[in-house]
């Protein structure tokens, strides 16, 4: 008969061999890749000691190629739960040490289980991706699995966070999870994803790229906007994701949590008052503005090199997280196109999801002209922006910088999209386009006949700004509430964002809307 103490060796014994992941021939490789193993990445993100492993005892049953002779350890992923920065929430992180991180049946059930157990509680989910796929032995159980994910991706957003790192090589269907994903995280130089390889790519095309050149961190943060944050390392991801997380709620039921970082919420900034350039076509940089209005002027900001020209970011105003959705007048005069809606768009129903108020800073000539634009679809992504601030009932805050023209004047969160509050400098002009167009289309007779039609074009262009380059219409029709000092501006979006917390709006009654894809 078997002791008690035989069963508490047996355990510790299997315990032991488990907590070897791929035995030290693989995890030394894995360190040669300059990367962390599962184990220690989950060690780095959750607080010391809290991280609770789930199913560390799973095996497959797969029994073709051979697989019924092969021992897994705990099927190539370690999933549980434990505290960061002492807030409850789960994760797991593929052990590429163990055949490669392959997904099979198993595998996959792993994950299912612990994202369900996350929609249960109520807390985030994090996935450290680093595998090498479906795995093919396992034939469409692998598939099943993948799909399985998909659907609990899908059953969580916007109920729970929902953040991927991207550690190692992803590729294949399992690049869409992370896709489906809130927040993606990579690493320089040691993570990538795509659909196809390089390999595949030169067989079919005749192209030759390398894995960091189609699917690594610049490619995807700064050309296809997948991903929205490139890190220097394991640590520096890990790190990365515990400061998103300090800014974001539990989940949908709760807001953010408040954290006083001491500053003064009546704090004056006179230097904003001379921050923009008396000459218009002269740029600044909008994010001086979000550091001024930010608590120690600390904000956190995805995609800051994927269309650059409009800025979102992470922010805290007297304790409470905000939004930002800015456009940054130093690239491209912060002209709105193709992508920057879809950025602003996405990063708006985010914060709307998960009760963060939203503040817009506007000052943009319009939407970026050209055939490239048109046929790209500006029309189509362009009204993503104009729907999810229509769509969003969370405290919503305008603030007019300087320009804000057109069409581009209403997607900016104008009152006639639902703006609780829409202030302006004394600096903004509010116009249907810019005064050269302008003044050639309401004078285009009296130009054409003039002798010297460049210096009546000027003498237009400036009648047209005197009479309408202004905040004051728009103030006198209520369309802006408050035209403002820029130096006090932190102080009223602060007593506004007081005023509007106890907001409550709702939307007809329906399954969903159909957002312009």
């Amino acid at each position: 008969m078997t002791t008690r103490q035989e069963l508490f060796k047996e355990l510790e014994q299997r315990e032991r061999k488990l907590l070897g992941m791929g035995g030290p021939d693989e995890v030394a490789r894995q360190h040669e890749r300059k990367k962390l193993t599962a184990r220690e990445r989950l060690a780095l993100l959750f607080d010391e000691g809290s991280f609770q492993e789930l199913d560390m005892l799973v095996r497959h049953r797969a029994t073709g190629f051979g697989l019924d002779k092969l021992e897994i350890p705990a099927d190539g992923v370690i999933t549980g739960h434990g505290l960061i920065s002492g807030r409850p929430a789960f994760a797991y992180a593929q052990d590429f040490t163990a055949r490669g991180g392959t997904l099979g049946e198993a595998h996959a059930q792993k994950i299912v289980k612990v994202m369900d157990l996350a929609m249960k509680v109520g807390a985030p989910i994090i996935g450290i991706n680093d595998g090498g796929g479906a795995r093919i032995q396992e034939g469409i159980d692998a598939l099943k699995g993948y799909g399985d994910i998909f659907l609990r991706n899908s059953w969580a957003s916007g109920v729970i966070p929902q953040i991927s790192a991207i550690m190692g090589p992803t590729a294949g269907g399992g690049v869409y999870s992370p896709a489906m994903t809130d927040w993606v995280f990579m690493v320089k130089g040691s993570s990538y994803m795509f659909i196809t390889g390089p390999d595949v790519i030169k067989q079919v095309t005749g192209e030759e790229i390398s894995f960091e050149d189609l699917g690594g961190a610049d490619a995807h943060t700064k050309k296809s906007g997948v991903a929205h944050f490139a890190s220097e390392s394991d640590q520096d991801c890990i790190e990365r994701m515990k400061e998103l997380l300090s800014y974001l709620p539990q989940n949908n039921m709760e807001d953010p949590p408040r954290v006083d970082l001491g500053d003064d919420p009546a704090r004056e900034d006179p230097e904003l008052d001379s921050l923009i350039p008396e000459d218009t076509r002269k740029a600044y940089d909008v994010k001086r503005v979000i550091h001024s209005f930010c608590d120690a002027g600390a904000f956190l900001e995805p995609q800051p090199d994927y269309a650059p020209n409009l800025v979102i970011a992470f922010g805290r105003m007297n304790g409470r997280t905000v939004g930002f959705i800015a456009n940054q007048a130093a690239y491209l005069a912060g002209v709105l196109d193709v992508n920057s809606s879809d950025k602003a768009a996405r990063f708006i129903r985010f914060c709307d999801a998960f009760n963060i108020p939203l503040i817009t800073l506007a000052d943009n000539p319009g939407y970026l002209p050209g055939t490239d634009q048109e046929w790209t679809g500006i029309i189509r992504h362009g009204a993503k922006l104009l729907w999810s601030y229509a769509e969003a009932t969370v405290p919503k805050i305008t603030v007019i910088l300087r320009k804000d023209y057109g069409g581009a004047y209403i997607a900016m969160c104008s009152r006639h999209l639902g703006a609780d509050f829409a202030f302006a400098w004394p600096t903004a002009e509010i116009a249907v386009m810019g005064a050269e167009p302008a003044a050639q289309i309401i004078h285009r007779r009296e130009i054409q006949a003039a002798e010297d039609k460049a210096k009546k074009l000027q003498e237009k262009v400036a009648e047209y700004q005197a009479l309408l380059y202004n905040p004051y219409i728009a103030a006198s029709r209520g369309y802006v509430d408050a035209v403002i000092r820029p130096s006090q501006t932190r102080r009223r979006i602060i007593e506004s964002l007081d005023l509007l917390s106890t907001k409550r709006e709702s939307r007809p009654a329906k399954k969903h809307g159909n957002i312009p894809m």
